[in-house]
């Protein structure tokens, strides 16, 4: 939100910018730059005769040919590099050219593309992004946190360390390539501003071979270091977070599944943190289910789910379901009996205890109902348990085969399979195979985006339905705590806006071209929620009154929505 010497809610989202800035300098810095967008009067005021060609140009004409530059290329991975060129020249035109194309770049900013350059980090490296902190140096780690504002400035902190990105693993400082996307996409679905979300990177190594044996990796050269010193690191972080940006969203992201979820129960009764892994993931998994179940006609309190892959995402999935239901009356060891896991060794067994993690422990099954089956046969476990539901997290090609999936139609009217693996080359089943193995009857959703088959839309399962709204809900609100009912709510407003809610046909989540107004909903939802349930804070902190009225609370949530536009400039 804005400084206390600004009005405080709206955000500094209207009126003049303050610049201090100037000449060739000001043309540098893309919070400011305007090139050619700059009127006649800006460019006497700020000196920037002779700094630029002659023609005044308007926002929409340097889009039009930001676009066609972009067009001229094409490679997936040119396309990418050329728009992280932009956003570090102009942050406006960079914002409003994805604003106007969102559908065609999406796929370029985020998953499958941003993968490969996430991969490519240290070999397309041009320019420093989002915060680098050492775990070799924590001694510098307020020093280089508190460089980006005071408490008043910052709103939202994403990190990574990088061990479990995408689908492609351990990519050592490449982290700050997530965390920078995910910021992205702070501001393009939730109008989070730019200058107030920090991308941050921690780099405690790598165990990643290939950047190890790079010369051009840019990384520290070590193995990860874990334990009590990672610890230590990850502790200091938080608690300097806490003492600069007390108001602050904390987001954690891409986490090895030994961390994700020992630090999120570890700080969620600390601060106001979320992991998109482990919640995110589970969230917009939950609102597609939703919309799926009410689709087949089927009630969740006899749903039978397999979920394949019980790595972070996977079991954050069943825990969010758990949560979730657990909300409308429905206990969470019922939902617990009715979810199985498979993972490397197979079937999750009670026999494997010592060999699970905290999170897998809870949904082992009991070996006696498993004699005599080949538990490490997904197709078996299916023809056993017979499940409505199949998801994949386990980024194994083609799990889901024709045994697999013929079994599974044998069972259930709408067989409901959501292979959600990233990116695309690593999913368990594409929608295609998915239709022609179930004879047509399948609810699917994916992780990345598919074409539609046969005339019916794909939902692509992408956590950005959920977590910008629950972060900005989470900002505007100043909630001390993101919540669980939070969550929930942000659930259940995504699960209404889905196609199939009129059209039985049609996809299980709204199509992401419409995700600003999509985002607004679930913000405003998140809202009335934490004012509900008194974890918000934003009355006594701003020292304005929220609407409780539904209708009203979204137009106060889209009037604090950050646009790319250019607003007046004003020299100090």
């Amino acid at each position: 939100m804005a400084p206390k010497s600004s009005t405080r809610v709206p955000l500094s989202v209207k009126g003049p910018i303050d610049c201090p800035n100037e000449g060739r300098e000001m043309l540098n810095l893309p919070q400011f730059n305007r090139g050619t967008g700059f009127t006649a009067e800006e460019r006497a005021v700020f000196n920037l005769a002779g700094h630029l060609p002659s023609a005044l140009q308007t926002l929409q004409n340097q889009v039009d040919r930001a676009y066609d530059q972009y067009c001229s290329i094409s490679e997936p991975l040119g396309k990418n590099t050329f728009l992280m060129s932009l956003k570090v020249q102009n942050e406006v035109l960079y914002f409003r050219l994805l604003q106007d194309h969102l559908k065609e770049v999406f796929s370029i900013i985020y998953t499958p593309t941003e993968s490969e350059a996430i991969e490519q980090y240290s070999r397309l490296f041009r320019r420093p992004e989002g915060c680098f902190l050492d775990i070799n140096q924590p001694e510098l780690i307020e020093r280089s946190l508190a460089a980006w504002g005071t408490e008043e400035d910052i709103d939202y902190i994403i990190v990574s360390d990088g061990e479990e990105i995408l689908g492609i693993g351990d990519q050592g400082v490449g982290a700050i390539g997530i965390s920078s996307a995910k910021a992205v996409l702070m501001t393009l679905c939730a109008g989070v501003h730019p200058s107030r979300c920090i991308p941050v990177a921690l780099d405690v190594g790598t165990d990643n071979e290939r950047l190890l044996g790079d010369q051009l990796y840019l990384g520290n050269r070590h193995g990860r270091v874990r334990g009590e010193r990672y610890d230590k690191f990850v502790d200091d972080f938080v608690q300097c977070v806490k003492k600069l940006y007390p108001r602050a969203v904390l987001h954690f992201e891409d986490f090895g599944l030994p961390n994700a979820r020992r630090l999120l129960e570890t700080y969620r009764p600390q601060l106001a943190c979320f992991n998109d892994d482990v919640q995110g993931t589970g969230a917009v998994t939950l609102a597609a289910l939703t919309a799926a179940v009410r689709v087949a006609g089927l009630d969740f309190r006899d749903l039978r789910i397999v979920i394949f892959g019980a790595g972070t995402a996977g079991t954050g999935i069943a825990d969010q379901l758990r949560d979730f239901l657990d909300t409308q009356g429905i206990s969470k060891q019922h939902v617990i009996d009715h979810i199985w896991l498979v993972d490397k060794p197979g079937l999750l067994l009670e026999s494997m205890y010592d060999h699970l993690t905290p999170a897998q422990r809870p949904y082992a099954a009991a070996d006696k109902y498993w004699q005599g089956i080949d538990t490490k046969s997904l197709a078996e476990i299916v023809k056993k348990v017979q499940p409505h539901v199949l998801i994949g997290c386990s980024t194994k090609p083609k799990a889901f085969n024709e045994p697999v999936l013929r079994e599974m139609a044998k069972h259930v009217e709408r067989p409901i399979v959501f292979p959600l693996s990233n990116p695309t080359r690593l999913h368990e089943a594409t929608p295609e195979e998915i239709f022609k193995y179930t004879d047509g009857r399948a609810l699917v959703a994916t992780g990345s985006p598919f074409p539609p088959v046969d005339g019916k839309e794909i939902a692509e399962n992408n956590n950005c339905f959920v977590y910008p709204g629950i972060g900005m809900g989470s900002i505007l609100s100043r909630a001390s705590k993101v919540t669980e009912t939070m969550i929930a709510a942000a659930v259940k407003e995504l699960a209404a806006m889905a196609p199939s809610e009129t059209d039985p046909d049609g996809a299980l989540l709204p199509d992401v071209a419409g995700i600003r107004e999509i985002s607004a909903k679930i913000v405003s939802a998140v809202v009335l929620q934490a004012l509900e349930e008194g974890t918000a804070r934003v009355e006594e902190i701003e020292g304005i009154k929220v609407p409780r009225e539904r209708g009203e609370c979204l137009e106060w949530v889209k009037e604090q929505m950050w646009k790319p536009e250019y607003r007046p400039l004003r020299k100090v």
